[in-house]
């Protein structure tokens, strides 16, 4: 059952509020997300990390983490933001649960239910994702999947906003892969108003339901081959690795001949505005998708982005508790 057709007293929800995909959700929600991370994180100024918000909205919960892919950023972010709200969280990879030994996904949604007050599940098959959802009486969250990063772009929406101002008419430009992040971006670009150029090879767009849907919510995004045209005029320009996890040699060297062409270097920076900002989502292969002089020059915020990914996981997780 979709989300946005669940109701009750508390959140306006029959069932749980689950945080799946950005296209899903209504646009004043996620602009409440946005919000609220930034106010969070201007409460917190002054306190240790490991201190608790004062008013602490989520004492007594517990986040359950699953995570069938590594992760840095997703992994500390959500731990430090459910201690922040007050909470507890508890991490599991798949091959330290039945599910990497033959449960389903749905047995393990109902269990899981009974033990914690949310789940994030970080996954390569964004079905499993939706199973879970399904079957579970707590709130899911999406910490990734092949298909989309929301609790990612919320992070670097909110990063934006803190350095360039309003989303609603900024140009932004993503070079190289279409790929999971990339594809958020264009959902993203439907809710808050921005202008996307996605510059990447015909071979590597973005998902094509993804852009369908955010062109028929009348998304301006355009799609090139030529990242130049894409970075003009951009007050930001993104880009990601170019690298999957599972990624052969052999593939490897393809992709890095197919996507050269769309580095973020000092002369593609030029072709933005000039107080225009540089993210990427990390980890980088520097000299790869962006050169050092970008990743660590005066228009790079990518550490800044990485920080934010803990603000707007405390936002999220509090839209899904019926908090905001």
């Amino acid at each position: 059952m979709n989300a946005l057709d669940m109701r009750n007293a508390d959140t306006g929800l029959i069932g749980p509020r689950h945080f799946l995909e950005l296209d899903e959700l209504p646009a004043a929600d996620l602009r409440r997300i946005v919000d609220a991370a930034r106010a969070r994180k201007e409460a917190r100024k002054g306190l240790p990390k490991g201190a608790a918000d004062a008013d602490a909205p989520l004492a007594g919960h517990t986040l359950a983490m699953v995570f069938e892919k590594p992760s840095t950023r997703t992994r500390t972010s959500f731990d430090m933001a459910i201690r922040q709200l007050g909470g507890s969280a508890m991490v599991m990879n798949s091959a330290d649960l039945q599910l990497g030994r033959g449960e389903t996904i749905a047995d393990t949604a109902r269990v899981l239910s009974g033990y914690v007050d949310a789940i994030m599940l970080r996954t390569f098959d964004p079905q499993k994702l939706t199973e879970l959802a399904d079957n579970a009486d707590v709130p899911v969250i999406n910490g990734l999947t092949d298909r989309s990063h929301p609790c990612q772009i919320l992070a670097d929406l909110m990063t934006f906003e803190e350095v360039k101002g309003p989303l609603k008419g900024a140009k932004i430009a993503w070079t190289g892969d279409g790929n999971n992040v990339a594809a958020t971006f264009v959902q993203a670009a439907a809710v808050f108003g921005f202008e996307l150029a996605v510059a990447c090879p015909d071979s590597l767009r973005p998902n094509a339901e993804i852009l369908r849907r955010a062109q028929q919510r009348g998304a301006k995004i355009t799609v090139t081959s030529d990242a130049s045209k894409a970075a003009a005029g951009a007050d930001c320009i993104v880009t990601d690795t170019w690298l999957s996890m599972n990624d052969t040699d052999g593939v490897r060297q393809a992709r890095h001949n197919l996507l050269r062409p769309y580095q973020v270097d000092d002369a593609l920076m030029a072709r933005a505005k000039p107080d225009a900002i540089f993210m990427h989502c990390l980890p980088a292969h520097r000299e790869e998708e962006a050169t050092a002089s970008v990743m660590d020059g005066p228009q790079s915020v990518i550490f800044d982005e990485a920080e934010n990914r803990l603000h707007a996981q405390k936002a999220i997780l509090l839209w899904c508790f019926g908090k905001l």
